[in-house]
């Protein structure tokens, strides 16, 4: 899967950028109180797409 089209997805669930780290940006879920990192890679495994969907408890895409 594309970063942008997992980013694109979980902020129409209303998660939100909560800052940069080194390699990972930090993506909040701040109705929920859940945070998880999201890798800077163009691509993203489909397996760890899904995994941070449940950390964050948005649909999976």
């Amino acid at each position: 899967m594309k970063r942008t089209d997992l980013i694109r997805h979980l902020e129409r669930h209303g998660c939100e950028l909560r800052r940069e780290g080194g390699r990972h940006s930090i993506y909040e879920n701040a109705e929920k109180g859940l945070r998880t990192p999201v890798p800077r890679h163009r691509e993203i495994a489909d397996m760890l797409a899904k995994k941070i969907c449940r950390d964050l408890e948005v649909p999976e895409p």
